[in-house]
């Protein structure tokens, strides 16, 4: 009875060294719940759809986001980790349940005439060695340390989820302002090449007028000045346009050649306007926020695994088996060697291994909530952008469409007085390009304003909502 006394008291003595540095249990991080956008007061708007880019109703678009979803290898990698995290909640589960092993061993095996046993004493040289046993073992989880880790293993993949919706956003996102800006681009190169032939026939009238000695050489420099700026502005801008099919291409993961045909087509009207609940919703409707947060509970977790280890691990075996030197009577009864035991692992010389994976696992904690705080702050700074710049360009845009207004009156009277006969067909010509300019200004207006939509409905989360998500 001493004995036993003497064990338990051993026992109990070495698990209270185990956790005498057991850290206390640290509270959850106290997180954002909501984003920091005073100065951005909600609207009526609705929040972005999962396929917000059909709103434009331009099937090359559908078609350009969908080949991309589908082949991207910016899509694939995002889709690759989320299988890694997947497959860890796997592992993770595996390593906190029982086990069960099935084993069978046969080996011959030949005595040594030398060695410790004289096979003239047992009779025989060779001999035969069967195994045939089914082990289960199981640690008990009273500390909770394998629980956490499958815990932190989950939030790891639900992360790894989260992300990858958000590769899928910005990759929708760039497509669909690539396009929009080679739509853009071959519209404004229409103007030009449009203001380049006002420009060669008001440069054929002021030749004309040079050789007849009316007017001086100067004007004949002025409109090759005109028409060479022009020509120049025509090649930056079809270089731009090649870009961008480039772009398109390889954001698609596909070459030119195999991308569908581009049509030019107007630009879509853009009228944006917030949701009234932007404050409070962003932090559910943005994917890189909710994988920041899914990454800070993971971390959580994975401290709370890391404090579990400072206590003692149990764990119990059991095995049903036999045994024989004849393969013939291996099943028999008296083959058998059943057996049962128990093992306790205590963590009392690890030379301060848990503790510094412990605080390891707290920097880790307190480096995802830094990192979630900061996603939080540039997703409210990026709807605030968007929302200031779309507001600006109309304004900018209303101001312009004014001066394009004047333009076409400007235009329509020097027409007028150059059918009367009364002043210069140059008049009229000049006018013209007036009025191309202001056309494009505006164009590059509405291009600027669909870019800017295109940011807010990024800034807004794409139609992300994490309580819709599975």
């Amino acid at each position: 009875m001493n004995h036993h006394l003497l064990g338990i008291v051993a026992v109990a003595a070495a698990a209270c060294a185990a956790c005498a540095g057991l850290p206390p249990k640290s509270k959850p991080e106290s997180l954002m719940q909501a984003a920091p956008l005073s100065e951005a007061p909600g609207g009526v708007g609705a929040w972005p759809a999962a396929d917000w880019w059909k709103q434009y109703r331009d099937p090359t678009l559908d078609q350009l986001i969908d080949l991309a979803l589908e082949s991207s290898p910016t899509l694939a990698a995002a889709h690759a980790r989320f299988e890694t995290a997947r497959q860890s909640v796997r592992i993770a589960s595996a390593e906190s349940g029982a086990h069960l092993e099935a084993n069978g061993d046969f080996s011959r095996q030949r005595l040594s005439d030398n060695g410790l046993f004289s096979p003239s004493l047992l009779g025989f040289n060779w001999y035969n060695q069967a195994d045939l046993g089914l082990q289960a073992s199981y640690t008990f989880d009273w500390w909770g340390k394998q629980r956490q880790a499958v815990e932190a293993a989950m939030d790891a993949a639900h992360a790894s989820q989260a992300e990858r919706s958000a590769a899928a956003l910005a990759l929708a996102s760039s497509i669909a302002d690539s396009y929009f800006g080679w739509q853009a681009d071959e519209a404004r190169i229409a103007l030009a090449r449009e203001r380049e032939g006002t420009l060669e026939r008001e440069r054929s009238i002021s030749e004309a007028r040079v050789r007849a000695e009316i007017d001086p050489n100067d004007e004949l420099r002025h409109a090759d000045a005109a028409l060479a700026d022009v020509g120049e502005q025509i090649a930056t801008l079809e270089g731009s346009a090649k870009l961008r099919v480039i772009a398109l291409a390889a954001l698609a993961g596909r070459a030119p050649a195999e991308l569908p045909v581009l049509h030019v087509r107007p630009l879509p009207q853009i009228a944006p306007a917030l949701p009234d609940d932007v404050r409070i919703d962003l932090l559910s409707r943005r994917a890189d926020i909710v994988a920041s947060r899914w990454r800070v509970e993971a971390a959580e977790h994975s401290r709370e695994s890391a404090r579990a280890e400072f206590f003692p691990d149990i764990s119990v075996n059991a095995l049903i088996g036999f045994q024989s030197m004849d393969a013939g009577t291996l099943l028999s009864y008296g083959s058998r060697v059943p057996g049962v035991s128990g093992a306790i692992h205590l963590p009392i010389f690890d030379a301060g291994r848990l503790k510094a994976r412990y605080g390891a696992a707290q920097a880790a904690v307190a480096s995802a909530a830094a990192s979630y705080r900061d996603a939080v702050v540039n997703a409210a700074h990026d709807v605030a952008t968007q929302a200031s710049n779309l507001a600006q360009i109309q304004a900018q845009s209303s101001e312009r469409r004014k001066s394009l207004n004047a333009a076409m009156a400007l235009q329509a009277s020097a027409a007028a007085r150059v059918r009367q006969g009364v002043v210069d067909p140059r008049v009229e010509l000049r006018a013209d390009d007036t009025l191309i300019q202001e056309r494009d200004a505006v164009l590059q207006l509405d291009a600027a304003a669909v870019s800017s939509d295109i940011g807010l409905k990024r800034a807004l989360g794409g139609g992300y909502d994490m309580k819709a998500t599975p």
